[in-house]
């Protein structure tokens, strides 16, 4: 399984509750749809006593290897997932891990 990780940061401007609906409501589909996507997670960041954090958390797209994700990456339900982002995040702020080392287990 080959594991894409992405960092979501808020969009100055955006209401932080409805960014997190629309992320969970109407992006969450719409990368769902993504071809060769095995399991799409998101883990929405929780605000602490002094404050929301300035990122909106991580979403975790899954393929069954590198190849799948390549090829995932040219389709038009990619770009469109993209595309998305814009409306919920900032799109200048999107940080990708790819890369898992396993410290325990």
């Amino acid at each position: 399984m080959f594991t894409v990780t992405f960092v979501l940061h808020e969009k100055p401007g955006t209401d932080r509750t409805e960014a997190l609906r629309y992320w969970r409501e109407t992006h969450g589909p719409i990368a769902g749809e993504v071809p060769g996507v095995r399991r799409y997670v998101q883990q929405h960041a929780v605000g602490a006593p002094e404050g929301d954090p300035p990122f909106l958390g991580v979403a975790s797209m899954y393929f069954d290897d590198q190849d799948a994700f390549a090829a995932a990456t040219q389709s038009a339900e990619f770009a469109a997932a993209v595309a998305d982002v814009d409306n919920f995040a900032d799109p200048a702020l999107v940080t990708a891990f790819t890369e898992d080392v396993v410290v325990v287990g």
